[in-house]
């Protein structure tokens, strides 16, 4: 992902040590908005430019969502999820008419219904955006199509009472879950039709909250509550508080999953993973800080270290707790995809962006992928992804969690929470 710098001003003081009182003060603070009228206007524009990607590179006759504006780029199932949710978001605001968007979540369930190969319910990674088919010998995937699921029910709940509701759940229905685990107390994270079942699991703690969240909840293949139970916590002390960490650090790695779950309220065996996001998400821009000498675009107060685009290629950047993979470049959505943790650094980090850098980083579409003042390196391009968690954290963030509200009313959800023992 991205790496990240120190906030220049705090609305409120964080001590360095905190205290578990302290920490919740601090929580229970960031989830009020602190933001201004301009910073408002600021963040519905990034918004809007960033839903004209899946405007522009959705293919117009499948649905399917490009994953990259790069020339060429297959359709990514993911960036095909955030477009979804992202059509539904774009008519709520009154970007794209209620027709419009119907029509857009329409086209595409289509597609993935009667086009787009899957094996147990699973789709591969990548495919062409003009039929559907695999592409680049990629894995069926069991993250991206939970991504994908997550983004047809959470587009299907803002047309309530529709066929997109009854489409959206006939997918989310025919995924085999526990095919998915091999036979072992994990998911593995995906298939391939000759080598079979991939050499990885998930075993701790990442972005497949959302994946582990569906699959308990599933109304059919459901896998049993001991799959919840059986992926390791790994924890490392930070300024006197445990971070339960992702191997890279990488700051998407704690946004995804909650950008459909709102978890500021779920309690896992002592972990609050809201807080626990909020504090890794302060642990990366520190780690910017320290090492601000070292890499130019770390100053001028500049943090976000996320997988991206890089001078050398696409890096899982991250900073500790994790593996710490940095070398100076910085991708814009790692700070916007944390703005419901860290409102205020966010928000700074996104102004220094948009007024300092934004004639090269920022385009039509919103924030181009990342950059690398170190090496003089800009990207060119911008990627689905990116613009989805741009969308759905904003929209989080200054419409009182409009989108975890909706999702959180889907049974499925409550059937996880229940499942998974996560109340309070």
């Amino acid at each position: 992902m991205i790496t990240a710098f120190l906030i220049l001003t705090y609305s409120i003081e964080i001590p360095c040590i905190f205290s578990d009182e302290a920490v919740n003060t601090v929580v229970a603070q960031r989830a009020v908005p602190l933001l201004s009228q301009e910073d408002r206007l600021l963040l519905k524009q990034i918004q809007k430019d960033s839903l004209e990607y899946f405007l522009a590179y959705t293919n117009p006759e499948t649905g399917l969502t490009q994953d990259s504006s790069r020339s060429g780029s297959p359709a990514s199932i993911t960036a095909t999820g955030f477009a979804l949710a992202s059509f539904a978001i774009g008519s709520v605001n009154g970007w794209l008419s209620y027709r419009e968007a119907y029509e857009k979540i329409e086209r595409t369930l289509d597609t993935l219904e009667q086009r787009t190969p899957n094996e147990h319910g699973f789709f591969y990674h990548f495919v062409d955006p003009k039929t559907g088919k695999r592409v680049w010998n990629s894995e069926i995937s069991s993250i991206d199509t939970a991504l994908l699921i997550a983004g047809a029910l959470l587009a299907s709940s803002y047309f309530k009472g529709t066929g997109l509701e009854s489409r959206a759940k006939r997918l989310y229905d025919r995924v085999d879950w526990n095919w998915m685990r091999n036979g072992s107390r994990q998911i593995c994270h995906g298939w391939k039709p000759k080598e079979g079942f991939l050499p990885y699991y998930w075993d701790m703690y990442s972005e497949h909250l959302i994946l582990q969240a569906l699959a308990l909840g599933a109304e059919t293949h459901a896998v049993p509550e001991t799959v919840w139970k059986s992926w390791e916590r790994q924890s490392e002390d930070w300024e006197g508080n445990k971070i339960v960490y992702s191997y890279t650090g990488s700051l998407f790695t704690y946004q995804y999953s909650h950008a459909f779950i709102d978890f500021k309220n779920l309690d896992d065996n002592g972990v609050d993973y809201f807080k626990n996001s909020t504090l890794a998400t302060l642990a990366n821009q520190k780690f910017c800080l320290l090492n601000a000498a070292q890499y130019q675009t770390y100053q001028n107060g500049i943090w976000g270290l996320s997988a991206s685009l890089g001078p050398d290629g696409y890096q899982a950047y991250g900073a500790e707790p994790g593996t710490a993979l940095h070398d100076g470049t910085i991708a814009p959505y790692a700070a916007i995809g944390s703005i419901t943790f860290t409102p205020n650094e966010s928000m700074n980090v996104i102004r220094t962006l948009y007024e300092k850098y934004g004639g090269h980083l920022y385009g039509p579409y919103g924030f181009k992928d990342a950059f690398n003042l170190d090496r003089n390196w800009w990207a060119d391009e911008y990627l689905g992804i990116d613009q989805g968690i741009t969308i759905m954290m904003i929209e989080n963030q200054i419409n009182n969690g409009d989108v975890w509200s909706r999702f959180m009313k889907l049974s499925a959800i409550r059937r996880w929470i229940e499942r998974a023992k996560l109340r309070k």
